[in-house]
């Protein structure tokens, strides 16, 4: 176990407007508190294989999403390249999802959930047998529903991708049109469609972060690209109105800039940003534009490796990975008193390429992610506080 501390703290002078409620802020300060001394206690990583997954290289169990109650989702892929999600309950038992139209007959079909909220309601999307992609939501007693937004394309490698999903229903995620042109969207709990466009983006180049991009305030989080190929991040507001920023110390040549990947419920954003020489860097962005930059200490220095921000919860912690020296992944944990704690699945391998990888932590702690072993096989992961 290594702790590092001493992160840099920015301020943004584009201030947010938005506020949250007291109550809210309270309830979560207590919390921070109990956060800081269980979630960097001693842990346990309990690691599985969902049944059925393959065994070969790039095959295997990919989970990517922990809801408050510990129900994960994800997706496996067999020993014959067929692609399944799943869902495992808190207890370790583990069911197939097959969206209804999902196709399995080569490596990129099938079914593809990326979001679970707390009341077990899952977001993914699906690849026919004409490789078009298709949103769906599954109920929490097996039910699915198809999403296909208003101006999808219909052709190969079009379609629609539902992303993220909130607790009271809100979805969000892009349509490829039938141009191949991507189009952000934010989609109601009664089925509105909203696309929307980043001030300053390029068209097609506005996203909406997976699995973590999208909070119960309705506020979207993401990045775009502007005419010279440098990322940005955006905050969307549930008003419609929006944040746009820079991370500091952001490079500005094409192909760096920063790259945002969640939003907890305050309106707290996690990411990263690639520097002046393509090192990546993690940060923290509060809701009033404040920056707290931070980096593992294990993280290599060469270009494109370092620290990402790749999820924080309601609590202010950040669960992510790292790229070492050698370009292998590690995961780490920081607290809110900016405490790095560095950790490793058992079996991870340690080439480039290979490794831990983090995807989402919940309320209570719980991490959930992949691990790459030494013959490229996937894994799931889940840590939890002891």
């Amino acid at each position: 176990m290594r702790i590092k501390k001493g992160d840099t703290m920015h301020t943004n002078p584009k201030l947010s407007s938005k506020t949250r409620t007291l109550p809210l802020l309270v309830a979560l300060a207590v919390f921070a508190t109990l956060a800081m001394t269980v979630q960097a206690s001693a842990q346990k990583i309990i690691t599985f294989d969902v049944p059925g997954a393959g065994t070969g290289a790039f095959q295997g169990s990919y989970p990517v999403a922990i809801n408050n109650q510990g129900w994960i989702t994800g997706n496996y892929t067999t020993n014959s390249n067929a692609t399944y999600g799943f869902l495992r309950t808190p207890d370790g038992k583990v069911i197939q999802i097959d969206a209804p139209g999902a196709a399995t007959s080569s490596y990129w079909q099938g079914t593809y959930p990326y979001a679970i909220n707390s009341e077990g309601v899952i977001a993914g999307y699906f690849v026919d047998a004409n490789n078009v992609n298709h949103g769906f939501l599954r109920t929490p007693d097996g039910k699915f529903k198809t999403v296909d937004v208003p101006g999808a394309g219909i052709g190969a490698g079009q379609g629609t991708f539902l992303v993220d999903i909130n607790d009271f229903g809100v979805t969000a995620g892009w349509y490829n049109d039938a141009t191949g042109t991507g189009h952000a969207f934010l989609r109601t709990s009664v089925g509105k469609v909203i696309p929307f466009v980043a001030p300053g983006a390029v068209t097609g180049s506005t996203y909406v972060s997976w699995v973590n991009g999208l909070n119960n305030a309705g506020e979207l989080e993401g990045g775009y690209v502007d005419s010279s190929n440098v990322g940005h991040g955006y905050v969307r507001h549930s008003d419609g109105s929006f944040d746009t920023y820079e991370a500091p110390n952001a490079g500005s040549g094409a192909g760096q800039g920063t790259s945002p990947s969640s939003i907890n419920a305050l309106g707290t954003v996690s990411g990263q940003y690639a520097d002046a020489s393509n090192v990546w860097h993690g940060y923290l962005r509060t809701p009033y534009g404040r920056f707290m930059i931070f980096d593992a200490e294990g993280a290599g220095t060469g270009a494109g490796q370092g620290t990402f921000g790749i999820a924080v919860n309601n609590l202010g912690v950040v669960a992510s990975t790292f790229d070492d020296a050698n370009g292998a992944m590690h995961g780490f944990v920081r607290t809110p008193d900016g405490k790095i704690t560095e950790f490793d699945a058992p079996g991870a391998g340690i080439a480039s390429g290979q490794g831990t990888g983090v995807f989402e932590n919940n309320l209570m702690g719980a991490i959930v992610g992949y691990y790459l072993d030494t013959n490229n096989v996937f894994h799931g992961f889940l840590r939890m506080p002891q």
